[in-house]
């Protein structure tokens, strides 16, 4: 229900303009939260609901997800152990005028890097008593990163934020912080945050231990820890998630819009229904189509509203009379 905008961001407002709306989440995923209520209301209408049961979830915090996880997903994870098959709502993805289906999200995650150094006055740097100083060792480990870990499929690490100098603070809940140095002092502290996203938890924790083995090669005279933390959960493409895909497949045919394809995990984010989808079948992508997300230009195409709301509801009324 929320967006990824402070409440002191200048895009607040929603506009219209003919069938494009302007807004604020109105592709991820306001739309989608509309959708899930008109399918609803669609299959209900035609006495389509009767003799199964569904469990809709909203929640305030997708793009920030409170911690520890297993409190504010717990209600969520207790529907997916209950449930059949899980369905996401975020934006749909058409391109090259065809559709794609969303069978597989990666793990997102978030590591913060801290690197200590003598400080000193800086005509010593690089000599035995002074060493390489905080913000060389903590290029040296970004370098690493960059060098040995990238290239693997599916695996992406991201900088999001980096502070070094004489004296460094941090806020975490708000990503902002202050530095103060000198050129001619040498650096004591640097403080990375950074994120991680994984298609398997094997995966993850490989990639885990490779980062802590770089990160412990100090530069003389330094010291640099890292810590992760683990927010969503991969969605493997497992072979229910292929079978909902073959049916939402056959529904889009139905609809007149082709078959569609299965989309390269690589081109989305990470979703609650991660925290589903052990436990139950798992499709994504059932919005409208948009553009923009998580920036100032956000839009959304609203004559794809009827299609994903008609996709929707035939999806769900196929999958509860399948076996």
């Amino acid at each position: 229900l929320d967006t990824v905008f402070e409440a002191d961001d200048a895009f607040q407002g929603f506009r219209r303009e003919g069938d494009t709306a302007y807004g604020p989440g109105v592709d991820d995923m306001k739309s989608g939260n509309v959708i899930i209520v008109y399918a609803l209301k669609a299959l209900a209408h035609a006495g389509a609901l009767d003799g199964f049961q569904v469990t809709v979830a909203y929640t305030g915090d997708e793009e920030k997800t409170g911690k520890p996880v297993s409190v504010s997903r717990k209600e969520l994870i207790e529907a997916g152990r209950w449930a059949d098959y899980a369905l996401g709502f975020e934006s749909a993805v058409t391109y090259d005028d065809t559709d794609w289906a969303t069978i597989a999200r990666r793990s997102s995650g978030s590591w913060r890097l801290e690197v200590g150094g003598k400080q000193a006055h800086s005509s010593g740097i690089f000599g035995e008593k002074t060493g390489a100083g905080a913000v060389f060792e903590a290029a040296r480990i970004l370098s690493a990163f960059y060098e040995d870990l990238r290239g693997e499929e599916y695996l992406t690490f991201n900088v999001g934020t980096i502070l070094g100098g004489t004296d460094v603070t941090y806020d975490s809940a708000q990503s902002r912080g202050t530095v103060f140095g000198k050129r001619n002092v040498v650096p004591r502290k640097v403080i990375v945050n950074g994120g991680m996203r994984t298609m398997s938890l094997e995966q993850l924790e490989r990639t885990k231990a490779a980062m802590r083995e770089i990160v412990a090669r100090n530069l003389p005279r330094t010291s640099a820890s890292i810590t992760f933390t683990d927010s969503y959960p991969p969605m493997p493409p497992t072979e229910g998630n292929r079978e909902m895909y073959r049916v939402l497949s056959d529904v889009n045919e139905a609809l007149g819009r082709g078959p569609m394809q299965i989309l390269d995990p690589s081109r989305r984010g990470a979703a609650d229904i991660s925290f589903v989808s052990p436990y139950s079948d798992s499709i994504a992508g059932l919005g409208a189509l948009g553009s923009g997300g998580h920036t100032p230009n956000e839009t959304l195409d609203l004559t794809s509203m009827p299609l994903a709301i008609k996709r929707a509801a035939l999806l769900i009324y196929r999958l509860s009379r399948t076996d």
